[in-house]
């Protein structure tokens, strides 16, 4: 049985932790010479071209369950949204920045349970995320004192793919996560088409105007990013969720160790203790959830 490997589902995760940070610093490369809606529309056109033929070479298809079309159609305009966010916070920001201020998603996700789902949340949780909003204030003074108002995008990312998290969950047990990230790739790029062809802008100059280097940067960007989600599922098959939950973070050092490589970027003194912060405060959320989770039904919730 898959779930009796986790090892393997460690090495996936590690895999994505290595891969999502690798992407977003080919999209921080390319967002001084190629449009934002040429990216995101290369970017999902390459993830339906990559995982439609493995649904149909798994014997399924690309029809969606009864109801599922207004929740699939929401959460792909969510990923388009939360994706051209963050491409646009890398034009401004370092990666590892960007990457710790996006990373109070989390945090958004557990207020938003209790306080729109009415989910059960205690008094230490509630603290950790005041504690990780803190961290995360720590990251955004720095960077709005330099740059101004882009320092707040990355939240605006946080706040998308919470709500794209929220979303996914009630499509998750209806429909193969592959199927559902083809889908969302055919989805998107029947989206992107039109708005770009209206809006020139967003598409700048097109592909005839981009050198060979580019176009090869914004093929890799579109297949990573593909690969990326691709082991991140794959992840989930093999290890529990409590496990591999606490991996996501190692994005941020993988981050930070890219950007310092590629573009000489590390967070100053300020927005390192911020980072410091965001993640202690995110660990213990999760664990935190891990430990609740095994607790017998009608045990008191005190965290």
């Amino acid at each position: 049985m898959s779930a009796d490997r986790p090892f393997l589902g460690v090495l996936l995760m590690l895999a994505f932790c290595v891969l999502a940070p690798l992407g977003d610093s080919i999209a921080k490369l390319l967002g001084g010479a190629v449009a934002l809606g040429l990216l995101l529309l290369v970017r999902f056109v390459l993830q339906a071209a990559i995982l439609i033929p493995i649904v149909f070479r798994s014997g399924q298809n690309l029809r969606l369950p009864n109801g599922m079309l207004i929740l699939t159609l929401l959460r792909t305009g969510l990923h388009i949204v939360g994706i051209g966010l963050m491409f646009t916070a890398l034009r401004y920001l370092p990666l590892a920045d960007a990457l710790a201020i996006a990373f109070v998603m989390p945090f958004i996700m557990l207020l938003l349970g209790h306080f729109a789902m009415g989910e059960e949340v205690g008094l230490n949780r509630l603290i950790a995320c005041l504690v990780g909003f803190f961290g995360t204030l720590l990251v955004i003074q720095p960077n709005f004192i330099e740059v101004g108002y882009p320092a707040l995008y990355p939240l605006g990312v946080a706040m998308v793919f919470a709500l794209f998290m929220m979303v996914t969950r009630k499509i998750a047990r209806a429909m193969d996560p592959i199927k559902l990230q083809a889908v969302s790739g055919l989805q998107a790029t029947m989206m992107l088409t039109p708005i770009i062809l209206v809006w020139p802008d967003l598409q700048g100059a097109g592909l005839t105007g981009l050198d060979a280097a580019t176009i090869w940067l914004l093929l890799a960007l579109g297949v990573i990013g593909t690969l990326a989600h691709l082991f991140m599922t794959w992840s989930l098959r093999f290890a529990p969720a409590s496990t591999l939950a606490p991996m996501q973070y190692l994005e941020i050092p993988f981050g930070t160790a890219i950007g310092w490589m590629i573009f000489s970027d590390l967070p100053n003194g300020l927005a390192a203790m911020g980072i410091f912060v965001t993640v202690a405060a995110g660990l213990y959320v999760i664990l935190r959830e891990r430990q609740l989770s095994r607790r017998p039904q009608d045990a008191p919730v005190a965290g």
